[in-house]
C-alpha cells in the first residue's frame, strides 16, 4: 500500500505544475498529462518502484473510467442513431482490424500477437472521445450522438474481446464460461437499473452523499463479482455503470460527484500511459527499437488516418452531411483504453512480447496527443479538406428527417428547440406566424415533429441546412444556441433576414452587434437583469412571493422537458 501511495503521489506532484502551465497558456491538457507520466516513470524507477505497480494502477484506473462511461450511457439517445453507428463501428473494426493484423504479419510479428495489434488499431477510446466531445454531447449535436454511439458499440465488442482473450485460450469451454459470466453481470446490471436503483434513491432520502456511497457500493459489488467469476474487473465496472440510472436531472448531486471522480481517474489514466512508455533507442537496443517504431508507426497511421477516413466515408454513404461525418471521424482517432487493458492482460499471461506491448503503449500515447490536437483544430482540418475538394456533399439524412412546407415565406427561423426555442414556437403559433425550427439533436426529432409545424434536423454550420429552412424568404433568424461559432456563422451567411443570436460573454456580444446582429443575448446578463426586475416587483408589491415561486417552478419544469425529452 505504501508503494501505491508513493507512486500516485509522484504522479500528482509532477502533474500539478505542468497542468498549471497548460491552463495558463490555454494549451491541450492531454500532452501535458502524458509528459507528466513520462517524467513520473523515470522518477518511480529512481524510487525502485516496479512496472507491475504502474500496470496495476492503469488497470484499476481504466476500470473506474469504464464505469463512468457506463453511467453516462443514455440508451434513448443511442437508439436515435444506432443503426448507422453500428454499420460505422463494425465496418471500422473489420477493415481497420484486418489491416492491422495484415501489416503486423508483414512486419514479422507472430500471427497470435498480430491479433492484439489489430484490436489496438480497430478500437477507439471512449475516455478520450467523451472528454473531447463533452461539449458536443451537452449540446446534443448529431456528431456527438454518432461518436458516442459508435464508441458504445465498440465497447460492447471490446467487452467480448476482453472476456475471450482474458481466458488465455481459445478452447470452447473456458471461452463460453467467460462470456456467460459477462452476460450474467450485464443482465444483473439491467435488473438493478430497473428495479433496485430507485429503491436506493428513496432510501437516500435526498442525500447526495448517501447516493454516491450507494453507487460506490454497487461498483465494489460488481467488481467483486467479476473477480469471483474470474473475469476482468473492467467487465464488472462496465456492468456497474449500466446499473446506475441515467437521470442527471433527478440525481444531479450524484452525477456531479461522479464527474469529479471521473476527472480524477482521467488524470491517473493519462499519466500512467506516459509512465509506461519505453523510449526506442534510449531504453532498448537498435534492432528492437526499429521493430517497435515500425509497429507503432503502423498503428498510428491506421488510427489517425485510415480509421477517421473510413468512418467519414461510411457516414457520407449513409447520407450524413460532410461536416458531421468528418468531425465524427476525427473524434475517434485514438487507441482504445480497452485495447490497453487487453494488452496488459496479454503481457501478464505471456501472450505478447514486451516489444509488441511497448509498441501499443507508444501508439496509444501518440494518438491521444494527436487526437487532442485534431479536436482542437477540427474545424480547420474540415475546411481544408473541403477547399481541396476531397469531401463530396451529402444531405440524405437532412432530407429524410426534415419537414418544411414548400410555400414557406416571411417566416421565423428558430435555431434550437430548448426552453427558449419552445417559447418562441408557442409565441409564433399564438400570433399565427409561420416558422421553422432547426434542431441538431436526432434524439429530439420525434418530439419536435409532434410539437412543431416545420423542422429541419441538421447542422447550423452547414449551408444546406439553411437552404432547407428556406432562409432566403425568412423575415427573422433567432438562434437560441449559446455558441459563438454558430452565432458568427449565422452573421457571416449571405441572407437578408434580421438575426438575433446569443453570446457567452459581453465582449463577444459587442463584436456580434458590430458584425450586424439585430440583438445579442448574454445568458448571465439577462438572468441578472431578470432577477433585479423580480426583486423590484416584490418590493413594490407588484408580485407576491407565491407568484414568483410558481412562475419559477413553471420555468424549471419547462426547461427539464426541453432538455431531456429522450429520457422519458
Amino acid at each position: 500500500m505504501s508503494e501505491l501511495l508513493t507512486a500516485v503521489s509522484i504522479m500528482f506532484i509532477i502533474t500539478g505544475p505542468l497542468l498549471l502551465a497548460a491552463n495558463r497558456y490555454d494549451l491541450p491538457t492531454v500532452p501535458f498529462f502524458i509528459l507528466a507520466g513520462v517524467i513520473a516513470g523515470f522518477a518511480m524507477d529512481g524510487f525502485g518502484l516496479d512496472e507491475e505497480l504502474t500496470l496495476e494502477i492503469a488497470q484499476y484506473g481504466i476500470a473506474l473510467l469504464v464505469f463512468s462511461f457506463g453511467v453516462g450511457i443514455d440508451f434513448a439517445a443511442v437508439r436515435s442513431v444506432l443503426g448507422d453507428s453500428e454499420i460505422a463501428a463494425l465496418g471500422q473494426i473489420f477493415i481497420v482490424g484486418s489491416l492491422g493484423i495484415g501489416i503486423s504479419i508483414v512486419l514479422g510479428v507472430a500471427p497470435t500477437e498480430a491479433i492484439y495489434l489489430g484490436i489496438a488499431a480497430a478500437l477507439s477510446s471512449t475516455i478520450v472521445g467523451r472528454a473531447l466531445l463533452q461539449t458536443e454531447i451537452d449540446l446534443r449535436l448529431i456528431r456527438g450522438r454518432l461518436a458516442s454511439t459508435i464508441q458504445f458499440v465498440q465497447d460492447l465488442l471490446a467487452i467480448v474481446f476482453v472476456l475471450i482473450l482474458g481466458t488465455g485460450t481459445l478452447e470452447l469451454g473456458p471461452v463460453a464460461a467467460a462470456i456467460g459470466y459477462g452476460l450474467a453481470l450485464i443482465a444483473l446490471a439491467f435488473l438493478v437499473n430497473r428495479y433496485l436503483f430507485d429503491i436506493i434513491g428513496r432510501l437516500a432520502d435526498g442525500s447526495d452523499e448517501l447516493m454516491i456511497l450507494g453507487v460506490v457500493s454497487l461498483l465494489a459489488a460488481f467488481i467483486g463479482a467479476a473477480e469471483f467469476a474470474g473475469v476482468s474487473i473492467v467487465v464488472g465496472a462496465f456492468a456497474a455503470g449500466l446499473a446506475v440510472r441515467h437521470d442527471p436531472i433527478e440525481y444531479l448531486g450524484l452525477f456531479n460527484g461522479l464527474e469529479s471522480i471521473r476527472d480524477f481517474f482521467v488524470a491517473i489514466f493519462f499519466v500512467t500511459i506516459g509512465a509506461l512508455i519505453t523510449f526506442p533507442f534510449l531504453e532498448t537496443g537498435h534492432a528492437e527499437s526499429v521493430e517497435k517504431v515500425l509497429i507503432a508507426g503502423g498503428l498510428v497511421v491506421l488510427t489517425v488516418v485510415v480509421k477517421p477516413a473510413l468512418t467519414t466515408a461510411i457516414l457520407l454513404a449513409k447520407g450524413y452531411e460532410r461536416r458531421t461525418a468528418t468531425l465524427t471521424g476525427l473524434s475517434i482517432d485514438q487507441v482504445s483504453e480497452f485495447a490497453l487493458i487487453i494488452a496488459i492482460q496479454a503481457l501478464l499471461i505471456g501472450a505478447i512480447s514486451e516489444t509488441v506491448f511497448d509498441a501499443i503503449i507508444l501508439a496509444a500515447a501518440v494518438t491521444m496527443i494527436t487526437s487532442s490536437l485534431s479536436q482542437r483544430y477540427d474545424e480547420q482540418l474540415y475546411r481544408g479538406l473541403v477547399n481541396r475538394g476531397l469531401l463530396p456533399r451529402a444531405h440524405g439524412k437532412i432530407d429524410a428527417w426534415s419537414d418544411v412546407p414548400t410555400d414557406l415565406s416571411d417566416h421565423v427561423v428558430i435555431v434550437g428547440y430548448g426552453r427558449q426555442g419552445k417559447r418562441l414556437v408557442e409565441t409564433c403559433e399564438e400570433l399565427d406566424h409561420p416558422y421553422v425550427v432547426i434542431e441538431n439533436d436526432p434524439a429530439r426529432r420525434e418530439t419536435v415533429r409532434k410539437e412543431c409545424n416545420a423542422l429541419v434536423v441538421g447542422d447550423a454550420m452547414e449551408q444546406y441546412t439553411w437552404e432547407k429552412a428556406t432562409v432566403e424568404q425568412a423575415r427573422l433568424v433567432f438562434s437560441t444556441i449559446e455558441s459563438d461559432s454558430v452565432s458568427r456563422q449565422i452573421l457571416s451567411a449571405d441572407f437578408n433576414a434580421d438575426c438575433i443570436v446569443r453570446a457567452s460573454e459581453q465582449e463577444t456580444a459587442l463584436e456580434l452587434l458590430e458584425a450586424g446582429a439585430l440583438y445579442v443575448g448574454v445568458p448571465e446578463l439577462l438572468a441578472g437583469q431578470q432577477l433585479v426586475e423580480h426583486v423590484e416587483d416584490l418590493l413594490e408589491g407588484d408580485l407576491t412571493a407565491e407568484q414568483l415561486r410558481a412562475a419559477r417552478q413553471q420555468d424549471l419544469e419547462l426547461q427539464a422537458d426541453a432538455t431531456q425529452p429522450h429520457l422519458q
